[in-house]
């Protein structure tokens, strides 16, 4: 009989309610920049998040531009972004971490992209993709910040 370690009492597998929404939802078609609705991450148990850009349709020589804006009220957004993903060309799915800790005064974020086409052909550009925000829950990062210092 195989023995295991014993899990401490005061471990959660439970972890409350996590963020887990769409900043832009699946399979948005776009052909011009735009922002979507912001989010409300007030409530939120970690000041990090996960950012997966999934882009499932494009059409030749355009790129696309996606960035996170800030707000403390949902009126007023930072002039700079608190995070950018690089520039796009193909389809893919690419995660950024979106780390709040540096903005404390951050409470909600909406996403903002921008096309652009060059060519011989039609000058519109056409991209379908989505955005997910994704809370990383506090316990997860502090394993992550322990396994990384004892590598160093």
């Amino acid at each position: 009989m195989r023995r295991h370690a014993a899990i401490p009492r005061n471990a959660c597998y439970n972890f409350p309610a996590m963020i887990d929404t769409f900043l832009v939802a699946e399979r948005t078609l776009v052909s011009a920049k735009g922002d979507s609705a912001g989010v409300d991450l007030s409530g939120a148990a970690s000041r990090a998040f996960l950012l997966t850009l999934e882009i499932t349709k494009i059409i030749e020589q355009e790129s696309l531009d996606v960035s996170i804006l800030g707000s403390a009220d949902g009126t007023t957004w930072g002039a700079k972004p608190v995070v950018a993903f690089p520039q796009k060309f193909y389809c893919g799915e690419y995660p950024l971490l979106l780390d709040l800790t540096a903005h404390p005064d951050v409470k909600i974020v909406r996403a903002h992209w921008e096309v652009a086409r060059w060519g011989r052909a039609t000058e519109t550009p056409m991209f379908e993709f989505s955005l997910r925000l994704k809370e990383i829950p506090p316990e997860i990062l502090r394993e992550a910040r322990a396994e990384a210092k004892a590598f160093v």
